[in-house]
């Protein structure tokens, strides 16, 4: 299908970002690589009028380690964010994640903030940003202002992103030194994105107990979620393969599951408990 008829203009600050998307009052859309916007033009899901390219601020590009926090900018392409020797130190589950994100060619334009701006529910970033405690900065027309990603992700293609206002980075808390990360997924034979997504950050203390642990969830209903009930299962304890089993069962117990024409939803809680089980192993067993 062929996208409905709109202008194009670049907005070269923040500032001039936000003073169009006011200009435009409604019609104007941003934009950056473009790997989420374009499809949704092409099916009409999305009719601004106009487009405002935000691709060249170099405000918004970068990553640097601020105290316990990686900071993200909006415009780091997926690639920069994988192979960037901070994000791999630091917080390597991001780098696992985003190395999974459709083709190299997505890769190289599709940006970390673009990403989660565009919340769709079969989105690989999430899983990451949700173990990472990931918190979203924003500039909007009274100033910047934070969001937790949680907070930030409402719905399917929906955030609480304010009118007028820009995405500028994301940070990323930093876990423990002693704990280790893995993100797996079963990605859909057509399209890649993930049925399931489980990323899974964790440690073990003193005497063999799990005192570190950070489980989440994408791709299998509208938004990603913290398995809360799987972490509060397993922190505390003596690390067994049976406790891992019988907290992978409890997966898929704090997200809702959807149902399409792939599968159904009992298929995707059995995943829940499959790949969560297989995450926990990856991350405490290596296999």
């Amino acid at each position: 299908m062929i996208p409905s008829k709109f202008d194009y203009v670049r907005a070269n600050s923040i500032d001039e970002a936000i003073q169009k998307l006011q200009e435009f009052n409604g019609e104007g859309k941003l934009i950056a690589g473009g790997h989420s916007l374009i499809p949704l033009l092409k099916f009409r899901l999305s009719e601004p009028g106009v487009l405002i390219d935000i691709s060249r601020i170099t405000g918004l590009k970068g990553i640097q380690k601020a105290g316990d926090r990686i900071i993200i900018g909006a415009l780091t392409t997926h690639f920069q964010a994988a192979n960037d020797p901070i994000v791999q130190e630091y917080i390597p589950v991001l780098s696992q994640t985003v190395r999974q994100i459709g083709d190299l060619q997505v890769r190289n334009r599709g940006t970390i903030g673009g990403n989660i701006a565009h919340a769709d529910p079969a989105a690989d970033l999430p899983a990451a940003a949700f173990v990472l405690d990931a918190v979203i900065n924003i500039h909007g027309e009274d100033g910047p202002e934070t969001m937790n990603v949680a907070d930030f992700i409402v719905g399917p293609l929906i955030t609480l992103l304010p009118e007028n206002s820009v995405l500028t980075s994301i940070s990323f808390a930093v876990p423990p030194a002693h704990t280790k990360a893995v993100y797996l997924k079963f990605s859909h034979p057509a399209s890649g994105y993930p049925v399931i997504g489980v990323a899974v950050v964790a440690g073990i203390g003193e005497n063999h107990v799990i005192d570190y642990i950070r489980v989440a969830i994408t791709g299998v209903g509208d938004v990603a979620f913290r398995a809360t009930s799987v972490e509060g299962m397993l922190l505390g304890q003596p690390l067994s393969e049976m406790i891992l089993k019988e907290a992978a069962q409890l997966a898929a117990e704090d997200g809702e599951m959807a149902s399409d024409l792939f599968t159904t939803e009992e298929y995707r809680r059995n995943l829940c408990k499959v790949y969560t089980e297989r995450a926990l192993k990856s991350v405490f067993y290596g296999n």
